[in-house]
């Protein structure tokens, strides 16, 4: 199944499943926060070193399973499988969306 998710979501997955990090300044504001494991990460760079890490140590893919909106609250249930302790994982990432930019991520 094929979500028709918000253009700054879709890039964020395009990242996370091994796309351009540099990607990170079209579909994040400049001080956008990411919460992710009990971590904190915040504007560009943090966010950019994050996704760095996360495909350094690990070879994974994300894929988007259900959506849904409320708001400028976007929250994705996806399945994450990859070389991790856990594999797979059902995650849920909820994304507060400003002028069609990613402001927050809080990853659960």
């Amino acid at each position: 199944m094929s979500l028709l998710l918000p253009h700054a979501i879709s890039t964020y997955f395009a990242i996370s499943n091994g796309g351009d990090i540099a990607s990170v300044e079209h579909c994040f504001t400049a001080g956008a926060i990411v919460k992710d494991e009990g971590k904190t990460h915040q504007g560009h760079a943090a966010i950019a070193a994050w996704q760095r890490a996360a495909q350094t140590a690990f070879d994974y893919s994300v894929e988007p399973l259900d959506m849904f909106t409320e708001g400028d609250r976007v929250t994705v249930t996806s399945k994450v499988v990859g070389n991790f302790p856990g594999s797979p994982v059902t995650l849920s990432h909820a994304f507060g969306l400003v002028d069609g930019k990613i402001n927050t991520l809080e990853i659960v």
